[in-house]
């Protein structure tokens, strides 16, 4: 028996998004500037097409169901899709010999990358870079599904079929000011730190949601006193009592030798973080991204070498 048709196109999936965001067919036509009769005829079509309800209608406002939560999952890997084509179209356009398409953690974004994406760009002066931060489970599926082309993950975890490359570690340590109750201590329990007011990193990045995680599985609570965009900023709240704060320890020791915290090792078998290269596989990449690849290997190399 063949399979129903099912048609729907792009102006549908971005409608559906932002429905998905705002939770109201009012807000979502005027953001895809659509009057709102056209945009209730558009999902109604849609579900006719799909053979199922997608949205919920209450008089709290609108909610996905199973199937529109489903089509949101794909609709945003489509039009993330679409976006990079649109880029890499505008960049061939103005001259630019391809884009390099990268997500990291914060601390490679941070720390790691700069100096290789400077080298890189200096080598290929052609060449644009999209980097964008991530957790590493989304930059697995990201990489798997081709919307990027090098991931930098802190987990080996859900990548068969990728190739996994090793690249660099990291590890997590306390920043406290001075004269803090904590500040003579060699080392400490991230539960122990639960106790204290925390400084963090803001609600998007990699590493506040990977510490959420943790007090999580401890059935504890981060008490966060303020959250800043990076480690300097970090640090800085930390130096004014503001609270203690979880980082990595590069940048906290760098900042240590100008302000007045201390930095204390954490005892948990997490704060060690290897971090990895994913990519579907070498030969799959373009010359500029195997190029890019190569450099991370280098710098990989280089890093150890210093080490011992």
């Amino acid at each position: 028996m063949p399979r129903r048709s099912v048609h729907f196109d792009l102006a549908d999936l971005r409608l559906m998004v932002r429905i998905a965001d705002t939770n109201s067919l009012t807000r979502a036509a005027e953001q895809v500037h659509i009057s709102l009769p056209a945009a209730s005829n558009r999902i109604k079509q849609l579900e006719q097409s799909v053979a199922t309800r997608l949205i919920n209608r209450t008089s709290k406002g609108l909610t996905l169901t199973a199937a529109g939560q489903a089509m949101i999952k794909h609709a945003r890997l489509i039009m993330e899709q679409v976006e990079l084509l649109r880029a890499e179209m505008l960049d061939i356009s103005d001259g630019i010999d391809g884009r390099l398409r990268i997500m990291a953690s914060t601390t490679a974004i941070s720390e790691f990358l700069p100096s290789v994406i400077e080298r890189f760009l200096a080598s290929r002066p052609g060449t644009s870079i999209d980097l964008r931060e991530r957790l590493s489970s989304d930059i697995v599926r990201a990489v798997a599904e081709g919307v990027v082309d090098v991931g930098v993950i802190l987990e080996d975890v859900g990548t068969t079929g990728l190739e996994i490359l090793p690249y660099r570690t990291d590890h997590m340590v306390l920043a406290v000011p001075a004269g803090h109750p904590l500040a003579e201590r060699r080392s400490v329990s991230f539960a122990e730190t639960l106790d204290f007011d925390h400084v963090g990193l803001s609600q998007s990045s990699t590493l506040h949601n990977f510490l959420l995680q943790q007090a999580e599985m401890l059935r504890r609570h981060i008490n966060l006193r303020a959250q800043v965009g990076n480690f300097e900023a970090l640090c800085r709240m930390v130096q004014a009592r503001i609270g203690v704060g979880v980082l990595t320890h590069l940048p906290a020791a760098r900042h240590a030798k100008s302000m007045n915290i201390r930095i204390v090792s954490l005892e948990d078998e997490w704060s060690i973080r290897p971090q990895y290269i994913c990519i579907r596989g070498l030969e799959e990449l373009p010359p500029f991204a195997r190029e890019f690849v190569e450099m991370l290997r280098a710098d990989a190399r280089d890093s150890q070498s210093t080490v011992s």
